[in-house]
């Protein structure tokens, strides 16, 4: 397969960064074009999660970005973050999809750890020597956590997660489930997989995304330890899903970006009628859509991780910005495929695999529907049904 290389960003999606901002994009587009972009199609055919370059991310910096400096963090804030999601998923969405939820899972480690849990998981998980993950999915429930069987009583966890991104490859994860210790609340545990009764039971075979590794694991009697006040997991699984949206909406910009970079290049060098397909009006437009849209994408995730970084509600915001970009990721990589005609749908091209990858997001950390959802409620208040 043809891999996909970043290409430079344009004089305008630079002009609001700061220095340090622009230094840190710069570095993840580094890492994207020489330890990503190469192998991305290999990891993909083989669906391998190439744990190595996650400990070089971690040496580089890059997995601490929005972490406070006493954890072994940049605190680089949630733009920065943003930045190098879109880097990484423009070379690999993979990738970007191990690193949302390494970014996801350490903020909450941060804020509600103890100071002896804070010692003993970073800066361990900011410099990339152990991964982390968040078990919250289950068969009879995703977005709606109430609907949660995974319980714990006395200490032990008994229940089954899905769709628990690195979950083979985790020092530490992050359980939701029903506290029997106190009734009718939600609370999130800490276990280490190794634990009596823990067991991977299945690693999915996925359409998309491939060199991220989703696991079923498995409680049965597993000892865990409260993470944060007990009752506090509904709170902190919320939390997760807000700033994991912004970090989607990152990651779909970064592929709707691959799919654009890939359709122009094609464009200029294939020829038809005489001249670059590109000189023809029904291609030519097709590519300032692409564009204008990742553009809109682009500015809707800033903004909202500029609103996360100042403190101030984002909540809708960030839903707009992952609603947008998702489908953004997807119709690109769709005009991707019909620029490169039958190219496309070949494996040997890129486009292909854009376009596997892009369908998740639409999916993972609220469906767009949930967004909908969200943001329609925001608009219409009691009417809402």
């Amino acid at each position: 397969m043809t891999t996909v290389t970043p290409a430079p960003a344009s004089a305008s999606a630079n002009a609001d960064l700061t220095a340090d901002q622009t230094d840190i994009r710069d570095l993840a587009r580094r890492v994207a074009t020489d330890r990503v972009a190469p192998f991305a199609a290999e990891w993909d055919r083989e669906h391998t999660f190439p744990r190595e370059l996650f400990t070089e991310l971690g040496q580089l910096g890059l997995l601490a970005v929005d972490l406070p400096a006493a954890l072994g963090g940049a605190e680089a804030g949630a733009l920065a973050q943003a930045l190098v999601l879109e880097e990484l998923a423009r070379a690999d969405a993979g990738v970007g999809t191990s690193l949302v939820v390494h970014y996801a899972v350490t903020a909450i480690l941060a804020a509600n750890c103890s100071d002896e849990q804070r010692a003993r998981w970073f800066p361990a998980l900011a410099d990339g020597s152990q991964l982390c993950a968040f078990a919250l999915t289950e068969a009879d429930a995703g977005s709606d956590t109430g609907a949660i069987r995974t319980r714990a009583s006395g200490g032990r966890i008994t229940g089954t997660k899905q769709w628990c991104t690195t979950g083979s490859h985790a020092a530490v994860i992050a359980v939701i489930a029903k506290d029997d210790d106190t009734p009718g609340r939600i609370s999130a545990f800490l276990v280490e997989p190794g634990a009596d009764g823990f067991a991977v039971t299945r690693e999915e075979d996925k359409l998309g995304i491939r060199s991220s590794n989703t696991a079923d694991l498995s409680f049965d009697g597993t000892p865990g330890e409260y993470l944060g006040e007990p009752g506090s997991g509904q709170r902190m699984a919320l939390a997760g899903l807000g700033g994991g949206r912004i970090s989607v909406a990152a990651l779909a910009t970064g592929i709707g970006q691959a799919a654009l970079d890939v359709a122009t290049r094609y464009a200029r060098e294939r020829r038809a009628f005489g001249k670059p397909i590109g000189a023809h009006q029904a291609i030519a437009h097709k590519l300032a859509d692409m564009a204008t849209d990742v553009a809109a994408a682009r500015a809707l995730t800033h903004r909202a991780a500029r609103l996360k970084e100042a403190g101030a509600p984002h909540v809708i915001e960030a839903s707009q910005a992952k609603l947008f970009a998702s489908r953004v990721a997807r119709n690109n990589a769709q005009e991707a495929i019909q620029v490169l005609g039958g190219y496309g749908f070949s494996r040997d091209f890129p486009a292909e695999k854009l376009y596997r990858d892009a369908k998740i997001t639409e999916i993972y950390e609220g469906t767009s529907e949930i967004q909908r959802l969200v943001i329609s409620r925001d608009l219409l208040g009691d009417l809402h049904v």
